[in-house]
């Protein structure tokens, strides 16, 4: 003790409520703000990187449970905040934000605890579970019931007055261990519901995972809680030292703040970047672009049937036939060179017609003409005009 009075690590300035966390001969109170420091400057990281994933994350069920990662995240903070009011000594704030906040926070954790599992159990039966914003109602409903309940009993114990008007200093701190743990009832339940609601996921390939992660943090937890709960309630009166219901608290919350977060947060985070398992992957064997290979194989494959045969056959001996005329229409001004246009011959169509018409005329008189000549006497149907010399 320094000659203020304040103890070992303490300044003579702070408040004798605050001695717990800087008292270096009761090292508990150290010891739990630092745990708690570090599990709130994760909580914090991890719900950034959550939130930085989100665009990334290609499994379209599994980011309908991205909201109740990140209110699971937030809760936990919230839990290893209530830590350090464990930590300070009781006053009238300290004690209402203990009754108060202890249930909420963990009513959080668990509802979102309780309806993932639940929306695993129906996508192991149906194929497919609630929508997101489905599961965000759901637990909201179930975390304003701890609320309602904590709100009227903390209105009830702290306004009531004992009979004959006497005030009682700080009667938010002067509530019973029973009474505290009596609070806490349907916390208990969500708890027990969360581990019922684990169980079925199991059997699920895809998701045996996250029931897994589920099912431990809660079994975890039942643990944690049954050792405080007795603690609280026999063993410290047993032991004969009743000042350690705070640190018993304070352990409690810390340690299944870091459960929800090593066990379940950062699992859940992980399996995001996961692929879709239900998008389909190219085999093994198979190309990438599946058009192209029917394609080669239709080109490289030895024909079957027999029409195949004859295609090819005839495509062979069509090699010897002049090409056909092209279906590519071709551009009037494709000939043109750039000399002036009066310089150069541009028959019209008018003229192109008559001068193949009167090219097949002359071809129809010189077969004429041939044909008669190789006939004998001919001579004498050819005109008088040819066969009349001049003399």
């Amino acid at each position: 003790m320094d000659p203020t009075g304040a103890p070992k690590g303490c300044g003579s300035s702070i408040s004798s409520i605050y001695y717990n966390l800087c008292d270096l001969t009761t090292v508990w109170g150290v010891v739990v703000e630092a745990v708690a420091a570090a599990g709130g400057v994760s909580s914090f990281v991890l719900l950034i990187t959550l939130i930085a994933f989100l665009p990334f994350v290609t499994d379209k069920k599994r980011k309908g449970t991205v909201a109740l990662q990140a209110g699971i995240l937030v809760f936990t903070l919230g839990l290893f905040g209530l830590t350090f009011a464990f930590i300070v000594g009781r006053y009238s704030t300290s004690c209402d934000a203990r009754r108060f906040l202890f249930g909420v926070l963990f009513s959080g954790c668990l509802a979102c605890l309780a309806m993932h599992g639940l929306w695993l159990a129906l996508l192991e039966r149906r194929g497919r579970g609630p929508r997101s914003w489905m599961l965000c109602l759901g637990a909201l409903g179930l975390w304003l019931v701890e609320v309602i309940i904590n709100t009227e009993w903390l209105i009830i114990t702290v306004v009531r007055r004992p009979p004959g008007g006497v005030t009682v200093p700080d009667l938010s701190c002067s509530i019973a261990n029973q009474d505290f743990v009596m609070a806490l009832i349907y916390v208990m339940v969500l708890l027990l519901a969360v581990v019922l609601m684990a169980i079925p996921s199991l059997t699920h390939k895809q998701w045996r995972k996250d029931g897994a992660f589920i099912l431990i943090t809660g079994l975890l937890t039942v643990a944690i809680w049954v050792t405080w709960v007795v603690m609280y309630i026999h063993g410290n009166g047993v032991v004969g030292n009743p000042s350690w219901d705070d640190p018993t608290l304070a352990v409690a919350v810390a340690l299944n703040a870091w459960v929800f977060l090593i066990l379940y947060a950062i699992p859940e985070v992980c399996l995001l970047t996961q692929e879709d398992p239900d998008k389909e992957q190219p085999h093994d064997g198979e190309h990438v672009y599946p058009t192209r290979s029917l394609v080669c194989d239709s080109i490289l494959k030895k024909p079957e049937s027999p029409l195949q045969n004859v295609h090819l056959e005839n495509k062979a001996f069509s090699m010897d036939e002049p090409p056909a005329v092209p279906m590519k229409p071709v551009s009037p001004y494709g000939a043109y060179n750039g000399h002036v246009r009066s310089r150069v011959y541009q028959p019209t169509e008018l003229a192109l017609i008559a001068k193949g018409l009167s090219k097949m005329d002359q071809d129809a008189m010189y077969l004429r003409a041939t044909q008669s000549s190789l006939h004998p006497g001919s001579s004498g149907s050819l005109p008088r005009s040819a066969t009349s010399l001049p003399s």
